[in-house]
């Protein structure tokens, strides 16, 4: 079929007339929603999610307490309390004895090496270093970690041996503080009658009593102190009780990280 001029240039018009039709109708439908009251609302959105995700971050909870005090087992109870409320938790043991230094660790408390008191401290407190930039990773992307056992035991059963507590602080300063130290308070002698103890180096009762001379010695104002001779289910419940208002307070970017023993 052939058009004449005519005919072409009436279609050539009709096909721009229907173009700029459509670009004129995208226009008004793209200006109309976004219009600079709704721009503005959703900046302020985006702000407002933004802001959250900076400020809320996990919590650091750390448990204490002399040997056989229960620490172990509500820990992993207060992880499953914490996993229970959709709140991402997980466990961690100083010594963790996976690494490397951990496992010389291991070896000095079942008694099948000997180290220097001064080593040993030194060895402990590497073993935390090793886990910082990890654990600060961790609270960060908003997982609340339930420590057994932190820097404090580190500092106490030193101490417990001889060595200045000053001098068995300062290799712990500028870990991460805790936003909660939980102290599962029990007498050494109850702690003794319970069973597998004596099973490490240092589970016995005369060197436990000075333990936690030493505790008494490091612990400050904000230590939460638990009775640890109650029912199980006790010591668990009111365990969460305050660690769930410490998360909850993280969760809402109130508290930032700080550090240990930090001046």
């Amino acid at each position: 079929m052939i058009c004449s001029g005519r005919t072409r240039l009436k279609i050539s018009r009709s096909f721009k007339t229907l173009v700029l039709q459509k670009s004129f109708n995208f226009r008004v439908q793209f200006f109309s929603n976004c219009s600079p009251k709704k721009l503005r609302m959703d900046n302020n959105l985006n702000c407002s999610i933004e802001g959250n995700k900076k400020g809320s971050r996990g919590a650091l909870v750390v448990l204490e307490g002399l040997d056989r005090s229960g620490k172990s087992s509500q820990c992993t109870r207060l992880v499953n309390y914490l996993e229970g409320q959709r709140i991402s938790a997980e466990l961690w043991r100083f010594p963790d004895r996976n690494t490397d230094v951990g496992k010389m660790i291991s070896a000095y408390l079942t008694n099948t090496s000997q180290l220097d008191d001064h080593t040993i401290h030194l060895l402990f407190s590497a073993n935390r270093w090793e886990k910082r930039l990890l654990m600060e990773t961790k609270l960060k992307s908003g997982t609340t970690l339930v420590v057994d056992r932190y820097s404090y035991s580190g500092v106490a059963f030193s101490s417990a041996k001889g060595l200045d507590i000053e001098w068995c602080k300062a290799s712990e300063v500028g870990l991460l503080a805790p936003d909660l130290v939980a102290y599962l308070d029990i007498s050494p002698e109850k702690a003794a009658e319970r069973g597998g103890y004596g099973g490490e180096r240092y589970e016995k009762l005369e060197f436990q009593k000075k333990v936690a001379e030493s505790y008494k010695a490091i612990h400050d104002v904000s230590w939460k102190f638990v009775d640890a001779f109650q029912p199980i289910e006790d010591v668990e419940k009111q365990l969460q009780e305050i660690v769930i208002d410490c998360v909850t307070e993280c969760q809402k970017g109130k508290k930032p990280l700080s550090l240990l023993w930090s001046k």
